[in-house]
């Protein structure tokens, strides 16, 4: 008779290791799934920043070694010259022109409240604009936005310009400006002429995604009321629920932090009004100007304020004045500015990398990016900074991860294609 050997037989823990990767995998698979992808992508990507921050807590933002005085000539207008008659001419006592009243705006309104718009992971902002444009009949979802403006889900932050790019690209039937620097009364008369408002603000988000989280974050706003009895607007809040009141104060305070940003989406046969809404202000120049002005104004009267000396920063950027922007900026480090504001407002890379300040630029950028690891912005002024210092395979690398970051970036493409041929 025959004998043969024996089978070896698996031991008992490689077989649960096998069924144990086994089951990962099925659960892994199951994950791609979109709908199961959409439910628990933001769950997963919070435990991995939490855990990331608990192995390797991220060190606090480096401070300038030195910050400068910052002094800024204010500008006084100049009077108007003094008209010479000529003599034996009989003097014309001109009429006096009166200014027109503007009209008084009503002590409460509410405009129709849209269909509310509950944001995706990191979709505020094309959440908030699907609302405001839903006002106006539009067909779409914050999804119809994204998919154009922001296609990687996991970007977490969507500009101005980019809200206004898909306006005027995909709903050119509407046009849309922004401004800076606006005022609780400016909100209430836009509000008045039957136009809602978005802005962007500061928010208290709800929880920590690292140990030592300051849980400020930035957010967007729709308003469509106001009612001064109350003293609120009426806002729909894309994260906390519609037709959310807000106190006038509140608002002011937590729209600081963004410049006091108003984004305004409209027919064209509303411009002419919101022209005379906003006077001075519909020129940018002007309107630049005004804000810087309130912003120096605020930095004097509140010094430890850091979103004043933030501010102020952003508006000399604006007119490339960007020694005083730096300086601006070394102060509102010095005082300490939210752990994520260079997830949404990039002037002090602006500002340190046009006054050749290469070792503050990247200082800045990878605090940044630390906060931020997929962050375009942060990894396209890396890259230069590193390019100013000579490093230029660090530099090209830093540019292509911005590219991925965001397909067809043409700053980036620029950057490559300037690294590599200098």
């Amino acid at each position: 008779m025959n004998s043969y050997p024996k089978k070896p037989s698996v031991p008992p823990a490689v077989t649960g290791l096998l069924g144990l990767l086994g089951v990962l995998v099925i659960c892994y698979l199951i994950y791609l799934l979109p709908p199961v992808n959409e439910r628990l992508g933001w769950r997963v990507e919070y435990a991995g920043i939490y855990l990331k921050g608990m192995v390797n807590p991220v060190p606090p933002m480096a401070t300038p070694a030195v910050v400068n005085t910052l002094v800024i000539a204010e500008s006084t207008p100049t009077p108007p010259p003094t008209p010479t008659v000529p003599a034996n001419t009989e003097t014309v006592v001109p009429t006096a022109t009166l200014t027109p009243t503007p009209t008084a705006i009503p002590s409460a309104m509410r405009l129709d409240s849209p269909a509310y718009e509950k944001e995706d992971l990191n979709n505020c902002g094309p959440a908030a604009l699907a609302m405001n444009l839903k006002f106006f009949g539009w067909k779409g979802d914050q999804f119809t936005i994204s998919d154009v403006i922001k296609p990687i889900r996991g970007d977490r932050n969507v500009n101005v310009e980019e809200l206004q790019y898909y306006v005027r690209n995909y709903a050119g039937y509407l046009k849309t400006e922004y401004r800076v620097g606006g005022t609780i009364e400016l909100l209430k008369k836009i509000v008045a002429t039957g136009i809602p408002v978005m802005i962007e603000e500061g928010y208290t988000i709800d929880k920590k995604y690292w140990p030592n989280d300051d849980l400020w974050a930035g957010h967007y706003l729709l308003i469509n009321g106001y009612d001064d009895a109350a003293g609120t607007f009426l806002t729909q809040d894309v994260f906390t629920g519609p037709d959310v009141p807000v106190k006038y104060a509140d608002l002011d305070k937590r729209w600081q932090s963004f410049n006091r940003v108003y984004i305004l989406v409209y027919p064209a046969e509303k411009e002419e009004e919101l022209k005379q809404v906003l006077g001075s202000d519909w020129d940018r120049d002007t309107n630049r100007q005004n804000a810087l002005e309130t912003a120096l104004a605020e930095t004097k009267s509140d010094p430890g304020n850091v979103y004043a000396w933030f501010n102020l920063g952003s508006n000399l950027v604006y007119f490339d004045r960007y020694d005083e922007a730096a300086t601006a900026y070394d102060t509102a480090r010095k005082i300490g500015f939210p752990q994520r504001m260079l997830r949404y407002q990039f002037g002090p890379f602006l500002a340190y990398f046009h006054t050749l300040r290469s070792e503050d630029l990247l200082a800045v950028t990878e605090y940044a990016l630390n906060r931020t690891p997929n962050s375009e912005e942060a990894l396209l002024w890396k890259g230069w900074a590193e390019y100013r210092l000579g490093n230029k395979a660090a530099a090209l690398e830093n540019f292509q991860k911005a590219l991925d970051a965001r397909p067809g970036y043409a700053d980036a493409e620029y950057a490559l294609e300037y690294a590599r041929v200098n």
